[in-house]
């Protein structure tokens, strides 16, 4: 069943965006699990529109950062590109741009907080550049991502965002608290080629924050990325 107050003209307005095929809007806004529990339904979900968006999202972010920093080296852009669509920013910008309260979602998966739910914001947020891909073409894209992501980028700068987080964690602790950080396996399940971790990273032995991924260093990267958030520290 359709959510209550849904409605694609009333998303397109708060998005931003028009869409000529109106499909592709729901098509992005659709998760897996509610096709599951609504088998009717006349589009199909977003996983294949989350796949061209991510190859979109990082052209069109490659070619803002290769304009705008000249005089930036290969190392230093590819760091800046990474913080910039990192699951933690998509889904911050999805979020603002109202994608939480649009999104087509099982009862259970609307239930999730947290960590979870930013993995749906963020793919979803891929999702819809796929969406505005396909229907408007790259300057569509681009034009989006203009509005919505790019200025972003003084925050990241500001922050120190675009540094790997487990390297600022690890200047931040021992500047702070004079402790070098260490990283547990907490979680780990599924076949050997699509596994997944939850690592937990430790000020001794004070858990500070968990990070999931598809390899321990993904895991870890995101742990120490929620650990600087939990500890406010690169404010």
């Amino acid at each position: 069943m359709q959510k209550n107050n849904w409605a694609l003209p009333d998303i397109e307005e708060r998005l931003g965006v028009s869409f000529q095929r109106k499909e592709f809007l729901q098509e992005a806004l659709t998760h897996r699990s509610y096709i599951n529990e609504n088998p009717d339904w006349p589009t199909g979900h977003n996983e294949r529109l989350e796949f061209l968006g991510d190859a979109v999202l990082e052209l069109v972010v490659t070619e803002f950062l290769f304009a705008r920093f000249a005089e930036k080296p290969e190392g230093e852009l590819t760091s800046l590109r990474a913080a910039m669509v990192n699951t933690m920013m998509l889904a911050s910008r999805a979020a603002d741009i109202g994608l939480n309260d649009a999104l087509l979602l099982s009862r259970g998966e609307a239930k999730d907080t947290g960590r979870a739910r930013q993995y749906l914001l963020a793919n979803a947020f891929e999702a819809l550049i796929g969406a505005l891909y396909l229907d408007g073409g790259y300057e569509s894209a681009k034009k989006f991502l203009e509005r919505v992501l790019f200025p972003q980028i003084d925050n990241v700068l500001e922050h120190r965002l675009w540094k790997d987080s487990k390297s600022l964690f690890q200047e931040e602790a021992q500047e702070r608290e004079s402790i070098t950080p260490n990283y547990r396996v907490l979680r780990e399940w599924g076949p050997d080629h699509a596994k997944r971790f939850v690592i937990g990273v430790f000020l001794g032995e004070e858990k500070i924050a968990e990070g999931e991924g598809d390899s321990k260093q993904e895991a870890e990267t995101q742990a120490a990325a929620n650990g600087l958030e939990t500890k406010g520290w690169g404010e």
